[in-house]
């Protein structure tokens, strides 16, 4: 594609029309210089593709050679399949395990003709922006390895802590309450001992969907270590509101089975328990300290049976918490 681009930049010293296209390809790449992130470059190139050429209907995706895995960046306008008379895709190859993949299906054999003539161009113009979309892509990787947990993509705990500091911070005292949920499940060494670690992730990751399935997109999960994930409940509701989420997350999990054996058709299910606490933003209590009580209040759960929730201020004073 790089020729695309020559020969371009050779016929615009006396084509009007190849300057021009030659002058939409650099105002694109100069546009895409200015985003943050892989998804803003994805909008960019479909703004871009929207106004040169009238595209309504995109899918951007990055598609990973090494593990054979396609995820979804952006989709606009309606749903379209590959094998439409009037769909064409485009690889934008980053020279990594990591390609970016851009397709997009247009309204009428006169608007697909256009398209063919402007294939050059467009060519040409995803080859110019490669090394953008590679550093966008690069960048995704970084913020991703180092603040989610590699097993079931929730944050680690030292990304939510930030988080949730920001989130005070940037709040200006509006937030006055956060609810902890600290979430662990019953006898999880028992699935390492009985199946293997890959069973294992396998809980861990049903438990990730669940959790996600019952809060909004203003809450965070992260995990801790282990079987342990934090949920920090920050949407202004009732304590009520969030002891109900919390048995809905118990009872969901209950009903989760886990394929363990294809061949044999088995399936495990596992239960959680959740420990309650609440941040009080006037309260000498830091929010690892919120934390570290509602640790405490998940082992008290634990102690309980199956099941269980229990919160950290029905712990009474004659309670023996021993943690080690």
């Amino acid at each position: 594609m790089k020729n695309r681009i020559l020969e371009l930049i050779k016929l615009s010293a006396n084509n009007e029309t190849a300057y021009k296209s030659l002058e939409s390809i650099f105002t694109l790449h100069e546009q895409l210089q200015y985003a943050t992130n892989i998804k803003q470059v994805a909008d960019d190139i479909f703004s871009w593709l929207n106004k040169e050429f009238k595209i309504d209907n995109m899918v951007f995706s990055l598609f990973d050679i090494n593990k054979n895995m396609k995820e979804v960046i952006l989709t606009k306008g309606e749903e379209f399949y590959l094998d439409d008379d009037f769909s064409h895709f485009f690889i934008i190859n980053t020279h990594t395990s990591l390609n970016a993949t851009l397709s997009f299906s247009v309204s009428s054999k006169v608007h697909h003709k256009i398209i063919e003539d402007k294939y050059p161009m467009i060519e040409a113009a995803f080859f110019q922006v490669s090394p953008i979309v590679q550093s966008a892509i690069l960048k995704k990787n970084y913020i991703e390895s180092s603040s989610l947990d590699s097993v079931t993509n929730v944050y680690n705990r030292n990304y939510l802590i930030e988080n949730l500091t920001t989130h005070l911070r940037l709040s200006n005292n509006k937030q006055n309450e956060i609810y902890f949920l600290m979430i662990g499940i019953d006898h999880f060494k028992a699935v390492i001992d009985e199946f293997d670690y890959d069973v294992a992730d396998k809980v861990l990751i049903e438990l990730a969907k669940v959790i996600h399935s019952n809060i909004n997109e203003f809450d965070m999960v992260g995990r801790l270590n282990g079987d342990e994930f934090l949920v920090s409940v920050l949407n202004h509701t009732s304590e009520y509101q969030v002891e109900q989420l919390a048995k809905k997350i118990i009872s969901d999990f209950a009903e989760i089975a886990i394929l363990v054996n294809e061949e044999k058709k088995q399936y495990l299910k596992k239960t959680i328990c959740i420990g309650f606490e609440i941040y009080k933003l006037n309260s000498d209590i830091t929010i690892t300290e919120c934390i570290k009580n509602a640790d405490i209040a998940l082992y008290e759960a634990k102690n309980k049976g199956r099941s269980q929730l229990f919160k950290f201020s029905d712990l009474s004073a004659e309670d023996t918490i021993d943690l080690f």
